[in-house]
């Protein structure tokens, strides 16, 4: 088996490195000092991946956004350049720019805010126009942020963004609506169609006058990961927590998604495939995204601050985490200052010698290359994610043949991975591909194996917001509150999270589990029966769960004084 894996790395490194496809780690959240001192301009990942419409470039910022942050809620910096660059995938250099410019973040006259006489920036408009928002420029929602696209310095369109999940009462069309739901109040997901998309999300996605597609707006965290766990010296339980080595390393799953619950402002753009056909090496291109300030910010104790000078660049990323797991802390701002023109020169040497490696060589007792890693450095520099635009459409998570772990879980389109390193998808777990291109074929992950949140198939591609008051990603008031979406079919034997648990004196005692529909959240019939047992999290047998088809299984778990094991926050 190992020697069929080593093989498996061997072809899949080489077939990227002559594709021009990247391998990238996970995403940055926070990776380098200054970036982290400005949340609005941090980048945490982009995306890149070919649908039958066109190139998609998904860009999200701001980590860490907590739902229910009001009532002011994050906004886009007004003062900051969000850009997606379309360059040649060999030198790095742009050739197409868009560069996304958003308005007032503090605005006191219409359209920005329609009535500053109040607390609420979502919910009340005037004096009357009090309640749910219903549409993206209802009355009722109060500040309003929109926003202009360049292409090439040029302005091509314009558009608005939606409004956060403020929660069932503020933002409906968010969320699950029907009372007698367990998912009451929880935000849907997981359209199929653009007709299945919230009304917010329809009427927010923008056509632009050269030809693409443009959204903005807040956003589930699509990535997924223990990150406490692998910068704690990797703590032992990313590579097993049920008790058995001999099971895969890192793949048992039920690992600590330190991402669980939390939303993130995302801009995205669909590229007409004939439009990238001027890029130096189509059909491959390169993909990365950029934050910019001005030069200069005089703060003022009478107005608001006044900027000059011309946009300076902040933030990058292509390959995810490169600058995080790779670039060494006295290079981090640097890296994010420059091109990736002039990766040659600054960083190759963090890819060649990855110290990644001689960590987990350390901890471990593992003998993975340390050094001379070129296959790397031509993988990683320059730090672009470099997409084939010849494959056609690739499978998205929840559609038939998807894999998160792309080529390595025999996921490919025309011969070249689905999915990262071939530019990369929702859904696609690239600490566990990236780990295991690092142990040369053994598979090798973190046991965290899918988001929280089911994502959309269909533009934007994000996932729908969590709602403000539905917080998942913590404990609160003794009870955990799990909403869990897991696409297709369940292999039996399968660990699952539960349903509806009632506590009890030793822990929590499973009731049940259904078959529910992504977007309506109504019961689908095929089942419903305990499947867990007293205590622990449940484990099921049976192979009919197949069952389900296109739908997805609906976990949720509500526990009493003690939290089920390895089944919440």
């Amino acid at each position: 088996m190992r020697l069929r894996q080593r093989y498996l790395s061997v072809l899949l490194l080489a077939g990227l490195i002559a594709s021009g496809a990247p391998l990238a780690w996970a995403a940055s959240h926070r990776d380098a000092p200054l970036i982290a001192l400005d949340p609005q301009a941090n980048i945490t990942d982009v995306y890149a991946f070919i649908s039958p419409e066109g190139l998609n470039a998904v860009v999200q910022v701001r980590p860490f956004s907590e739902p229910g942050d009001g009532p002011i809620y994050d906004r886009f910096a007004d003062d900051a350049l969000y850009s997606i660059h379309i360059t040649n995938p060999t030198s790095g250099q742009t050739v197409i720019r868009y560069d996304f410019e958003f308005s007032d973040v503090n605005p006191v006259t219409p359209p920005g805010l329609k009535f500053p006489f109040t607390i609420l920036s979502y919910g009340r408009g005037g004096l009357t126009n009090i309640g749910p928002i219903n549409g993206l420029n209802d009355p009722t929602r109060n500040y309003t942020q929109t926003y202009t696209v360049k292409k090439n310095g040029v302005p091509i369109g314009t558009g608005t963004t939606t409004p956060p999940n403020i929660g069932l009462r503020t933002t409906p069309g968010y969320n699950n609506q029907d009372p007698n739901s367990p998912a009451f109040g929880n935000a849907r997901s997981g359209a199929r169609t653009f007709a299945e998309l919230d009304i917010y999300t329809q009427q927010a996605i923008a056509s632009l006058t050269t030809g693409e597609k443009v959204f903005a707006g807040s956003r589930e965290d699509g990535f997924y990961a223990d990150t406490g766990g692998i910068f704690d010296l990797l703590d032992a339980r990313i590579l097993d927590n049920d008790g058995d080595p001999n099971d895969g390393r890192g793949q048992d799953g039920n690992g600590v998604d330190g991402f669980r619950g939390y939303n993130v402002l995302s801009y995205a753009m669909q590229v007409p495939i004939n439009d990238l056909n001027a890029v130096p090496g189509f059909p491959t291109v390169g993909v990365y995204a950029s934050v910019s300030r001005p030069r200069l910010t005089l703060r003022r104790t009478n107005g608001e601050p006044i900027n000059l000078g011309p946009f300076v660049q902040m933030n990058r990323m292509g390959n995810p985490l490169f600058n995080e797991a790779f670039v060494a802390l006295q290079d981090k701002d640097k890296y994010n200052r420059t091109s990736p023109t002039d990766d040659a020169t600054n960083f190759a040497n963090y890819a060649q010698n990855p110290e990644l490696a001689r960590l987990i060589n350390t901890v471990f007792g593992t003998s993975f290359p340390e050094t001379g890693r070129n296959d790397l450095a031509s993988i990683y520099i320059p730090d672009v994610l470099r997409v084939n635009t010849s494959t056609g459409a690739v499978p998205l998570v929840g559609q038939p043949n998807f894999n998160r772990l792309s080529a390595f879980g025999g996921d490919t389109t025309a011969g070249l991975p689905s999915g990262f390193p071939n530019g990369r998808r929702l859904g696609d777990d690239v600490v566990d591909i990236a780990l295991t291109a690092l142990a040369e074929g053994t598979l090798f992950g973190d046991n965290v194996n899918g988001n929280d949140q089911v994502f959309h198939q269909v533009f934007p591609y994000s996932a729908t917001p969590h709602a403000g008051p539905q917080n998942t990603n913590r404990v609160v008031g003794g009870r955990a509150v799990e909403l869990e979406f897991v696409t297709g079919s369940l292999p039996a034997t399968s660990r699952v999270c539960l349903e509806d648990v009632t506590s009890a004196a030793d822990g929590c005692i499973a009731v049940g589990s259904e078959c529910v529909d992504p977007v309506t959240m109504a019961p689908l019939p095929h089942l419903h029966r305990t499947i867990g047992v007293q205590g622990q999290a449940g484990t099921f047998l049976d192979p009919d769960f197949a069952g389900c088809g296109h739908g997805v299984v609906f976990l949720n778990a509500f526990c009493g004084k003690d939290s089920i094991p390895n089944c919440g926050p």
